[in-house]
């Protein structure tokens, strides 16, 4: 599995990526990783470094795309930048897949533009994998489209439906709708709408809304919503998690007996970190496209960007994005 990687895509890059690149070698997670960005500035960091020298080689860039840019206008100026190379590398067939830990609105806009949505989807969307309390869940989509139809909605419950099949290896995952109240007749018309659809689809199977409070229980496989509002809700997750760890740590510290409290729940408190840890994964993935685009965290670190390499490569060789274009191609 040969994976392209933006060099220059993370806060603290092309750090992060380089040690990530090595240690997906070395871990055996990938064929190859071809690293795209400044080459003067990879080969000397690269130096620092013992691996297979065989299996990480450097396409230079000479621009990047930053967080700051606007993501249309960057895509189109700046053709030489790291972003739109990684893609065009997956787009020619050199690459697998394509990574990067830049701008996610770039990213979205460069692959919708090089890539080219998959016939017959309409609207392509960003899926995220999320930890609950008895395994993972799909959500989708958590950014990429504000405003959204009931048809794209239910869109998105066949391909988050078969995403969960395919990378989980779990047939016919349970498919809920992010909503304001179980029943029926609750929300927006947007979502009434979106309910009728997907309970009269016999592709999927569809058990019904769920409320944000449930999001983490595990009582579904995979949620649809529009991309204002899973977005919000991904925010309001990734903030709670940092907020109750900083809690914890500020009561902790007070006295020697929290401390040697915090000691005898440190096994129970490891665990809970590594499974709210979100470099398990490392990306999410750009879904309904004609290829395999992973965005991982702007903070990413080595171990991210190494489980993003994973991640990206477990996805190409499930044979996801194959079966997902078929079914529309049936439509």
């Amino acid at each position: 599995m040969r994976v392209a990687l933006d060099a220059f895509g993370s806060d603290t890059a092309p750090f992060p990526e380089i040690e990530g690149a090595v240690l997906a070698i070395k871990e055996e997670l990938c064929k190859e990783v071809i690293l795209v960005g400044d080459e003067a500035i990879l080969k000397a960091e690269l130096e620092k470094y013992f691996y297979d020298t065989e299996r990480i080689r450097i396409v230079h860039a000479a621009d990047r795309i930053e967080m700051g840019d606007d993501a249309a206008r960057s895509v189109r100026t700046k053709k030489d930048s790291s972003m739109v190379k990684t893609i065009a590398l997956h787009k020619s067939g050199e690459a697998d897949v394509a990574v990067s830990a830049g701008n996610t609105g770039a990213m979205m806009s460069a692959s919708l533009l090089t890539l080219g949505r998959m016939k017959n989807v309409h609207r392509p969307a960003i899926a995220g994998v999320f930890p609950t309390q008895i395994g993972h869940e799909i959500i989708l989509d958590i950014g990429a489209n504000v405003d959204c139809t009931a048809e794209h909605l239910m869109q998105f419950a066949v391909i988050g439906s078969k995403y969960y099949e395919y990378f989980f290896k779990k047939p016919n995952p349970r498919i809920s709708l992010l909503n304001i109240g179980e029943e029926s007749a609750k929300g927006n018309q947007m979502s009434k709408e979106a309910y009728q659809l997907l309970s009269e689809s016999k592709d999927i199977n569809f058990v019904g809304n769920i409320e944000g409070k449930d999001i983490l229980d595990g009582i579904t496989d995979v949620i649809v919503c529009d991309g204002f509002v899973g977005n919000v809700m991904l925010k309001t997750i990734e903030g709670v998690g940092f907020s109750i760890f900083a809690i914890l740590k500020e009561q902790l510290n007070k006295d020697w007996v929290a401390k040697l409290g915090a000691l005898l729940a440190f096994p129970a408190f490891s665990y809970i970190k590594k499974k709210l840890d979100h470099t398990e994964y490392g990306g999410a993935l750009l879904v309904g496209l004609n290829g395999i685009p992973v965005v991982a965290h702007g903070r990413s670190n080595a171990k991210a960007m190494k489980n993003a390499i994973k991640f990206a490569a477990r996805i190409a060789e499930s044979g996801f994005v194959q079966s997902t274009r078929e079914y529309f191609e049936r439509l």
